[in-house]
């Protein structure tokens, strides 16, 4: 029977889909909304795994996440924006991420199965809604002992207004029916107007997982089953088709027999008692969305590469770019479990290959792949710092917002999630001693639990850290081709672009005087080998 119904269904779809072509009139072309932040994150905050340690905000702020999530949410709806972002933050383990990436290969290999699956969800995006906070969180409201019983009150009403012509008394009853009716509408008019834009997003929900039951693909097969309860579930959620079609008849259902606030609290009950079924549907369709998206974006990647994830703190990455910028230069990255120093002159990319290493680390933990030829990566969290900023409201200093994130990523490293730490440029925010001083203890406490990528103008610190990070350099070539080298900075650049912004010869020659100065006591110091020494590392840091 069920079987019976979902092929009934399709042919209904597909009927109304010729006729609508031969009248030529056209589908609605879909609003992408925009959903705030908070809306996309509802399924991570309200389904989140605690035995996966998630990115923490400003891991997601540093590493411009929103704007790659973005990027991988073109024609997408709110669910399968909400599977994205979970997946970004929390990653999958092994057995989930090997799954999502047989099906998104399989999709990738069948370009037009995958623009038909994407047309049967594109319906989704009219949703203007999230409801996971329906689903997974909202209690069911108590339920008048009144509602199913209001159908006499319109006879009451009537019946008053004919008693008028016996005796003018009967007004009053008219006023009181009058009033029943409009106070209880006025009462539930703006929850049944909220709870109306839900159901509509519900129900295409319900309306789509029907749809994508009936086709005969083996990546549907699990819509298939639950696709006649869909439908039904959708027929007894929506108003009578006669009620929507005859003009007048939702107004004066609504105003004379509150027809609206009945739908309302027998829609809550049907919801609230189907809570496990919606919960899947919205769990499967999300998912399928959300490979779709991933497939129509990788099939536009300029470099792919599906990634060797292992537990031990090493990384290797052949050729990788980052995703956001189409004009990237490919750099390769190997650290054989110990961390690095990286140094570099201005401009030459040290914060993008920061940014490039961490996005790719996330995205494989992710989704199972990296932007890059080669990639062999740790299946651990990331924790960044790279954006500090000091806040005028709040009354903290940028050394202050330093230190608070320092305390963060010690905290993470004793924690039950410690993981990789990418820092760029760490305490900017005080004098240069106290800057490399607090550097350095930060950094050899946090390199010896586990793996840090560190840049900073500071080469010193390569040298106080050297039992802890190998020093590593970006370099530009003649040719313009960037390369990540062994060894620390030779040659800054700092002074020279003074010339070259025309700041004038005064200026750049005083400037170099005083870096002449400073270089014999600071830029080549003498024995370092003993100065961290002589401790041990025991006792975790609270923030």
């Amino acid at each position: 029977m069920s079987a019976f119904v979902s092929t009934l269904s399709a042919v209904w779809t597909q009927a109304v889909t010729q006729l609508r072509a031969f009248l030529i009139i056209p589908d609605r072309e879909p609003v992408d909304y925009g959903f705030v932040a908070s809306d996309v994150a509802q399924v991570h905050r309200l389904c989140a795994d605690p035995a996966r340690g998630a990115l923490d905000d400003a891991t997601w702020k540093d590493l411009l996440l929103d704007t790659y999530r973005a990027q991988l949410s073109k024609e997408v709806s709110i669910f399968g924006q909400q599977v994205l972002y979970q997946r970004l933050r929390a990653g999958l383990d092994d057995d989930a991420c090997a799954a999502v990436g047989e099906r998104v290969r399989d999709l990738m290999g069948d370009p037009e199965r995958l623009a038909a699956l994407h047309r049967d969800c594109t319906s989704l995006r009219h949703a203007d809604k999230e409801i996971a906070t329906l689903l997974y969180e909202d209690a069911a409201p108590s339920v008048p002992w009144w509602v199913g019983k209001t159908w006499p009150l319109p006879l009451q009403l009537l019946a008053s207004i004919a008693a008028v012509i016996v005796t003018p008394a009967a007004w009053l009853a008219t006023g009181v029916v009058a009033y029943l009716l409009m106070s209880t509408q006025m009462r539930y008019y703006e929850r049944v107007e909220e709870w109306e834009r839900s159901m509509n997003a519900l129900q295409m929900l319900l309306r789509v997982s029907s749809i994508l039951g009936a086709r005969k693909d083996a990546l549907l097969l699990p819509f298939a089953g639950p696709a006649a309860a869909a439908g039904k579930l959708n027929r007894q959620l929506s108003r009578a088709p006669m009620v929507v079609m005859t003009p007048g008849a939702r107004t004066y259902l609504d105003w004379f027999m509150l027809h609206n606030v009945n739908h309302y609290f027998k829609g809550v009950r049907l919801v609230h008692g189907n809570l496990d079924f919606l919960r899947a549907c919205f769990l499967r369709v999300g998912e399928l969305e959300a490979d779709i998206a991933l497939a129509r974006h990788l099939l536009q990647a300029p470099v792919l590469c599906w990634a060797e994830r292992h537990t031990s703190q090493s990384i290797a990455l052949g050729g990788t770019v980052h995703p956001l910028l189409p004009q990237a230069q490919a750099l390769s990255v190997r650290l054989d479990g110990g961390g690095a120093f990286i140094s570099g002159q201005n401009g030459v990319g040290k914060s993008t290959l920061l940014r490039t290493v961490g996005v790719n680390l996330v995205t494989a933990r992710a989704f199972g792949f990296c932007y890059a030829h080669k990639a062999s990566v740790p299946d651990l969290p990331v924790y960044t710092s790279m954006q500090s900023e000091d806040s005028l409201f709040g009354g903290e200093s940028l050394y202050m917002a330093e230190l608070r994130r320092a305390q963060e990523l010690l905290a993470a490293a004793d924690g039950a999630h410690p993981g990789i730490c990418i820092i760029d440029e760490i305490f900017r925010g005080t004098n240069h001693l106290e800057s490399v001083s607090a550097a350095a203890s930060v950094l050899d406490v946090l390199a010896a639990k586990g793996l840090v990528m560190v840049s900073s103008h500071n080469l010193v610190l390569a040298s106080l850290l050297a039992q802890r990070l190998s020093p590593l350099c970006v370099r530009q070539h003649a040719d313009g081709r960037l390369a990540l080298e062994a060894g620390v900075l030779a040659h800054t650049n700092g002074i020279a672009l003074l010339a070259q912004r025309g700041f004038g010869p005064a200026i750049e020659a005083r400037a170099g005087r005083v870096f002449d100065w400073l270089n014999g006591y600071l830029a080549h110091p003498g024995d370092c080998d003993g100065v961290l020494a002589g401790d041990t590392i025991s006792e975790p840091v609270s923030p």
